[in-house]
């Protein structure tokens, strides 16, 4: 994925200015910053969701705002995002939920079925099982904890076996284990496909143990670009501190 020049705006705020960014296949990349550095808005770029002002954005050899109905639901199906605020489905069992991840490669009549008589049942509870949550197969989804809903988004991602992993604080609600856990499950997932994770991460040590490059944003713009072998933990929290 590319992105040249690149720039967002919402009316008069400017989220993302001048915004150069490479991200080979293979790579781990962590996308760190404070509140309101332009983190989200720069995944939602990249999945699509939010089209650029200005700029230059090739994702998987396409441009996700130049793309409408099959198109984009394509790109879509090999492009997995885990949101920040999950958009999972409170009142629908986990299960349903899960195969949510599927339903850019489903018809609709397969889609609205499943509602029905749960389809691909052998996935999802595998995908259930990598993240300890097998036993909730067929519980509604909110009367889940906040961290387990989290891991439901994870094995979401699972069975979608996206190209392009993008993860907005894939582990806040986490314990610290879990937390590595599910790290690990995305960069495995990205390297399965041979396409490449982004994970915005609020914590330095979680950042540097599971990427290989880091990306930091300070008001929109690109101001750190690091191996991640060149930085220590203390110096990225010296980089929260500026930025805050």
């Amino acid at each position: 994925m590319r992105l040249t020049d690149l720039e967002v705006r919402f009316g008069a705020t400017t989220a993302l200015a001048g915004v150069d960014l490479t991200v080979a296949a293979g790579e781990r990349v962590a996308v760190v910053g404070a509140s309101g550095a332009g983190k989200s808005t720069l995944l939602g770029v990249l999945n699509g969701s939010v089209p650029p002002t200005a700029g230059s954005v090739r994702v998987l050899g396409a441009d996700p705002a130049g793309l409408r109905g099959p198109a984009l639901r394509r790109l879509r199906a090999r492009t997995g995002t885990v949101h920040q605020h999950l958009e999972l489905v409170g009142p629908l069992r986990v299960v349903h939920n899960v195969n949510a991840g599927r339903l850019g490669t489903w018809s609709a009549a397969r889609a609205l079925r499943s509602l029905v008589q749960p389809q691909g049942l052998d996935d999802v509870r595998t995908a259930l099982d990598r993240v300890g949550l097998a036993d909730r197969m067929f519980e509604r989804t909110d009367r889940l904890s906040g961290g387990q809903r989290q891991r439901v988004a994870l094995a979401r991602l699972l069975v979608q076996r996206p190209e392009l992993v993008l993860a907005d604080e894939p582990a806040s609600a986490l314990d610290p284990a879990l937390a590595d856990q599910a790290l690990e499950l995305l960069a495995g997932l990205a390297a399965d496909r041979g396409g490449a994770l982004l994970a915005c991460l609020h914590d330095p040590a979680l950042a540097l143990r599971h990427c290989d490059r880091v990306v930091g944003l300070t008001d929109g713009r690109v101001t750190l670009d690091a191996p991640a072998s060149a930085l220590t933990v203390a110096g990225l929290e010296r980089f929260y501190g500026v930025v805050r």
